[in-house]
């Protein structure tokens, strides 16, 4: 399988006021191979989201390399390492983020509005990337008069319209019942398995963690099993 994250001794500290500081990371080291379904868990301050902030190119580690795709992204400026985010990274939040009164698929266009598309070939993306989630018939509602569970298809259908290399999933389903969390774990698999998408999912549920080929546990800012 093709290495597609190689993350190698990767340690972050925040300085908090007084010179305090927060060891978030202390030396993470991980290799993900391309159209891996990996679900990172671990409890509150185990360092799993400062490592998704990193993977995500939101932020950069105090020590260590971490590469995607073979491009060595712990030493970019912010300038590109946004370019990273806008071209190769889908996101995905617990809290969907999506624009209240704004339509599904003006909300699927958003992260096109900085490429150089024109607006009928941004139009058309958003199309098909709703039309994969399986909202095409609710693509001019508004987001606010969508259920929880199709606000999330439309942040999917949001995160695939620039053709991502990855997809980061943070606790997407945190804000869903169980049955629309199983639909929603259903379309990230398909992108997974159908479209080879790498998937990596942060989740505390084991029940959402089992849909993930491969779970990577966290504590106290290290990694202490990958099964």
């Amino acid at each position: 399988m093709k290495q597609f994250i190689f993350a190698d001794q990767l340690y972050k500290t925040y300085r908090l006021d007084g010179n305090a500081e927060v060891h978030a990371l202390r030396g993470v080291s991980l290799q993900v191979g391309k159209g891996e379904f990996v679900a990172i868990m671990g409890p509150s301050g185990s360092g799993k989201s400062t490592f998704m902030n990193l993977l995500g190119c939101l932020d950069t580690p105090t020590r260590g390399r971490l590469f995607l795709e073979q491009v060595e992204i712990s030493s970019l400026t912010p300038i590109q390492l946004a370019e990273i985010r806008n071209k190769k990274i889908g996101f995905v939040f617990q809290n969907f983020n999506l624009l209240p009164r704004t339509s599904a698929l003006e909300n699927v266009e958003l992260p096109l509005l900085y490429s150089r598309a024109s607006a009928t070939q941004r139009r058309e993306r958003s199309r098909e990337a709703l039309a994969r989630v399986g909202l095409q018939e609710r693509m001019h509602n508004l987001s606010n008069q969508l259920s929880g569970g199709e606000q999330q298809r439309v942040a999917i259908a949001r995160a695939l319209v620039n053709n991502p290399s990855i997809i980061l999933a943070d606790e997407p389903t945190g804000n869903l019942d169980t049955q629309t969390s199983g639909e929603i774990m259903s379309i990230l698999g398909d992108l997974n398995t159908i479209s080879g998408i790498t998937i990596i999912l942060v989740t505390h549920e084991f029940d959402i963690a089992r849909y993930a080929k491969r779970q990577v546990h966290f504590r106290d800012g290290k990694i202490i099993s990958d099964q």
